[in-house]
């Protein structure tokens, strides 16, 4: 029977040595490869190819003002930032970048969808289609007869909530809401495109569309008490119990003093 002899211990010690070696070496060999590969101009973005929602902005006009902000190759560029980049853009809402081998880049595109104007007259935010608001030139917008929404900030989807509930309860009796206003107390103001103003005070989305209903349901035979029609409203104030307190174009309550008589 024969028995394995061990290496001597200086022969084990040049073994581990000679592999630690070769492990170094093949290491330091593919981090060249890397590194030649990350400065190659092979991999430098070469194309960045834009798709999806081009309504207010230029495919051409985007790369170029884009490609100046991203920094890096193929391998190293930040897709993060350069999602950034392109959401920083007026009317761009959302951006997907995925690379493709081996120095292009493709863009998805979504725009913001305008639904209303918000804040104050001549500010330049808008509200999209999600509630969200963003800042873009008005002039841009194709559709003129957008409502105007206005309240505290951070509350922009309750407001495009309320509206999208109030505007078809307000279709029997042939009105729109043009303008809508959540005040800082809490407090709701809706303007009418016949130019009647109606405050509502506090509620609900359930609350104030209970009272909206009832309204629209009675104002016809109140207005015609006065030979007036919805059209003439003024204001309307809901701040008074269950009921509702009516303003008419052409009618007044006030009954003139009747002058006294001379001695």
């Amino acid at each position: 029977m024969t028995e394995t002899l061990s290496a001597p211990l200086d022969v084990r010690l040049m073994n581990a040595t000679a592999s630690m070696l070769f492990a170094a070496v093949a290491v330091l060999g593919l981090a060249a490869v890397f590194w030649w590969g990350l400065r190659h101009p092979l991999f430098s973005i070469a194309a960045i190819h834009v798709q999806g929602d081009l309504t207010h902005n230029n495919a051409v006009t985007l790369r170029v003002n884009v490609a100046s902000r991203l920094t890096g190759n193929f391998f190293t560029l930040d897709l993060a930032s350069a999602r950034g980049a392109f959401e920083a853009v007026p009317w761009v809402r959302k951006a997907v970048i995925r690379r493709e081998f081996p120095n292009l880049l493709n863009v998805q595109l979504q725009e913001h969808q305008p639904v209303a104007y918000w804040g104050m007259e001549g500010e330049s935010f808008m509200l999209n289609s999600f509630g969200e608001v963003f800042e873009a030139n008005q002039g841009d917008v194709e559709a003129d007869d957008l409502p105007r929404l206005s309240g505290p900030q951070g509350q922009s989807a309750q407001l495009l909530e309320m509206y999208r509930l109030l505007l078809p309860l307000f279709q029997p009796i042939d009105a729109t809401p043009v303008k809508l206003e959540l005040t800082d107390r809490g407090s709701w103001r809706v303007q009418l495109d016949t130019g009647a103003v109606i405050e509502r005070g506090r509620g609900t989305l359930a609350e104030i569309a209970g009272q909206t209903q009832r309204f629209v349901r009675t104002v016809t035979q109140a207005t015609s008490k006065y030979n007036r029609t919805p059209e003439a409203i003024e204001s309307v104030d809901f701040r008074h119990g269950s009921g509702y307190a009516l303003r008419l174009r052409g009618v007044t309550t006030v009954t003139a003093e009747t002058p006294k008589p001379r001695k």
